[in-house]
């Protein structure tokens, strides 16, 4: 249930009527339904914050001050980005999703002269876009001129040349009438002019689909069905050859585990006619060893390096002696050098220079809320720390003669920078952003807030939790002195993710309208350690909602707050941790639920694949699902909600959204309840975008925050209320 925090918010047109508590509005493929102790604080900017106006302020409430950082603004400008590749000319790609086209994921080419315009390689009746596990992600690679894609309509992996511009698409996967049968994660085989990847076939069953690693011919006239290399567990990712095409390493795992749970490195030697003929679990295999394996890579001399979590509890990186079938630490550190895989290609560490004396890794880690980027020498174990601006670093791919990093900060929105090194590869010599998913941002610059990183107590003594507090911020208002901001709590999805400090447009159009924002780290959340990330297992529910509630306690003790004005807001899991706080505590006096989660036994019985054995380790057994439920407790909530759905939404199908509509209207209680057209675990498209940030803040407004907002928004009908 993981979802990222630019994907939650957001789309519709505002001229709705509300006249009518049963209407049923129909536009532009949206479908609004109204079925009626201790502590730190730590700003997370890497420059210095743009200066502001000198002018007297306005003196308004807050949450009614004016800002040019519209919905239209975050709706139309905010890209995701699905990955970077670099070919052997050294020509930069990246996939970008674009809301303006209803989310329609483009593989563009960076510029290869100042000053011109980067390339669409994708044809316009295409998106590149896997739905491998229902989060996809690796839905492209690049060998030469060759790319080979995963359309998003029929799933179907398809070849193109890059350099030829008018270059039509082709397919290399048989036509199942649909998109049956999803690939991901692959890479080019030359030594047998074929394409490896991760296969997930629906074809005899949607819900348990069976996956495995196949191979893709190239270059056939008649497309073929692809060929099982390696199967037999339910799960896998980067399938990765050694430089001679001998070996495949890869990572699988089984129910009921999830991928950061137990997983496995294993590696294949290939026959003479393609064949695995022999393979060896490196990692991951001894039951007494808890470990999570993950990010196998080769360097160029044939060396395997992959990154598990066995001796501390995090995430470190590791190397495979294959001689002696022995793993050696190369570095150690209480800091995560990775990332959960909620979605295939991810690459947290590529290798900068390999010989037989040493090897130069460029790699990332986090640590106490903050990325920090090195080069790491494997022969010495010795990690040369690189200042760059980013205060938040995802993926990492090697160029030539520089590293492409995607990144953010508190003043840097989502960006890919192109970082060039001394010749000791010591130091940064140059930083250049080269794309940005809001290039537009710096000119309201004035207006931002900078995330602080906070560390607040937990109801568990000696147990603290952390969260990025956003306080409000304008360059033309200011509130009386006797004021404190109504608070806006977020709970990131997952469980299992981790909400980072960094610079969103989405974030900023509450707090630039006198709103303060947090975004908390419950227990259970990566980036702090196994022993963290295990604090929710049997225990969601508790320990989220806990960790929320405490937060805003402490928010509130210290002075930053208003008590009486505390909302909570959260997409997928973190719909769940919303509804479950509304429902089981008193904290909060509204909430805002975006694929949220209400009945458990629902869940467990309808969502896909990956996580059909998530609420196994999660809650418990069915009495435990019974009584963390929100839908079975509805008489315990006593404030309004608000309910964000697609109708397309196979993680969390929208029978739950509708379940809590239909028993909080019941009740009496103020609710309302919309459902998007096409939208499916996550909104992608701008009019949903827009249409969501906006009513949620209208919707608070009018329920808790006694003030109007300076924007012209027509209001959705709310049930009970209006």
């Amino acid at each position: 249930m993981a979802l990222s925090a630019v994907a939650t918010l957001a789309r519709c047109p505002i001229w709705l009527s509300s006249s009518s508590t049963w209407s049923v509005y129909h536009i532009s493929r949206l479908i609004v339904k109204k079925h009626s102790r201790k502590h730190c604080w730590r700003t997370m900017a890497s420059t210095a914050s743009p200066q502001a106006t000198t002018h007297e302020k306005i003196t308004a409430p807050y949450g009614s001050w004016k800002s040019p950082i519209t919905a239209d603004v975050i709706s139309g400008a905010t890209k995701r980005l699905g990955g970077t590749a670099v070919d052997e000319k050294g020509r930069l790609f990246w996939l970008e999703s674009r809301p303006v086209e209803a989310g329609r994921a483009v593989l563009v080419q960076a510029p290869e002269k100042p000053g011109d315009e980067p390339i669409d390689i994708t044809p316009k009746e295409f998106s590149v876009r896997s739905l491998a596990q229902e989060y996809g992600g690796g839905a492209f690679k690049i060998q030469g001129d060759t790319l080979v894609f995963s359309n998003y309509k029929d799933q179907r992996l398809y070849r193109q040349s890059i350099d030829s511009r008018d270059s039509s698409a082709s397919p290399l996967t048989p036509d199942y009438g649909g998109p049956l049968v999803c690939y991901a994660d692959g890479v080019f085989h030359s030594s047998f002019n074929r394409y490896i990847t991760i296969r997930e076939d629906r074809r005899k069953d949607s819900l348990n689909p069976t996956t495995t690693i196949v191979s893709v011919k190239l270059n056939e006239k008649n497309i073929r069905e692809p060929e099982v290399l390696v199967g037999g567990n339910d799960f896998y990712a980067f399938p990765r050859l050694d430089p001679k095409g001998e070996r495949m390493a890869w990572m699988e795992w089984g129910h009921p585990n999830m991928p950061w749970d137990r997983s496995e490195i294993w590696v294949g030697y290939f026959s003479e006619n393609g064949d695995i003929c022999k393979r060896i679990c490196v990692a991951g295999g001894d039951p007494a060893l808890v470990e999570s394996p993950t990010e196998p890579k080769w360097s160029s001399e044939g060396e395997l390096f992959f990154i598990t979590d066995r001796r501390n509890g995090f995430w470190n990186i590791y190397k495979w002696m294959e001689s002696e079938n022995k793993v050696l630490p190369v570095y150690c550190l209480n800091a995560e050098f990775s990332t959960p895989l909620w979605t295939f290609g991810i690459s947290s560490y590529d290798i900068v220079q390999s010989d037989k004396e040493k090897n130069l890794i460029a790699c990332t880690y986090r640590q106490k809320g903050q990325s920090y980027f090195g080069i790491l020498d494997d022969a010495c174990s010795k990690l040369s720390l690189i200042v760059i601006p980013f205060t938040d670093i995802s993926n990492i791919t090697l160029g030539i003669n520089c590293i492409y990093i995607e990144g953010a900060s508190g003043v840097h929105p989502l960006s890919i920078a192109k970082v060039a090194l001394d010749d000791n590869k010591s130091s940064a010599i140059d930083f250049k952003i080269v794309w940005s998913s809001s290039p537009d941002s710096t000119k309201y610059g004035s207006y931002f807030s900078k995330p602080e990183f906070i560390e607040f107590p937990t109801e568990v003594p000696g147990q603290n939790a952390y969260a990025y507090f956003y306080p409000p911020t304008n360059p033309n208002h200011q509130a009386s002195q006797d004021e404190k901001p109504p608070l806006l709590l977020r709970s990131h999805g997952g469980p299992t993710g981790e909400t980072r400090g960094v610079l969103s447009l989405n974030y900023q159009y509450w707090t630039s309208r006198g709103w303060a924002i947090v975004d908390v780290n419950y227990g259970g959340s990566t980036g702090y350690g196994r022993e963290f990330r295990e604090r929710l297992l049997g225990r969601w529910g508790i320990v989220d909602v806990s960790d929320c509630c405490s937060c805003a306690k402490f928010l509130v003790d210290g002075g930053k707050v208003d008590g009486e004005r505390l909302c909570i807001t959260g997409s997928s899991a973190g719909g769940y941790t919303t509804l479950a706080a509304l429902t089981f505590r008193e904290t909060f006096k509204a909430g805002a639920s975006l694929c949220g989660v209400g009945d458990l036994k629902l869940l467990r019985a309808e969502t896909h694949k990956f996580e059909s054995h998530y609420i196994d380790n999660l809650i418990g057994n069915e009495d435990d699902c019974f009584q963390r439920s929100p839908i079975n407790f509805v008489e315990k909530i006593s404030c309004p909600i608000l309910l964000l759905q697609g109708l397309e939404d196979k993680v969390v199908p929208p029978d739950q959204a509708r379940k809590i509509y239909q028993a909080v209207k019941e009740k009496g209680l103020p609710v309302a309840l919309v459902e998007f057209e096409g939208e499916q675990h996550g909104f992608r498209k701008a009019e949903t975008i827009k249409f969501a940030l906006e009513q949620q803040m209208v919707f608070f407004a009018r329920t808790v925050g006694h003030f109007a907002v300076a924007d012209d928004i027509t209001p959705i009908n709310i049930d009970n209320f209006d």
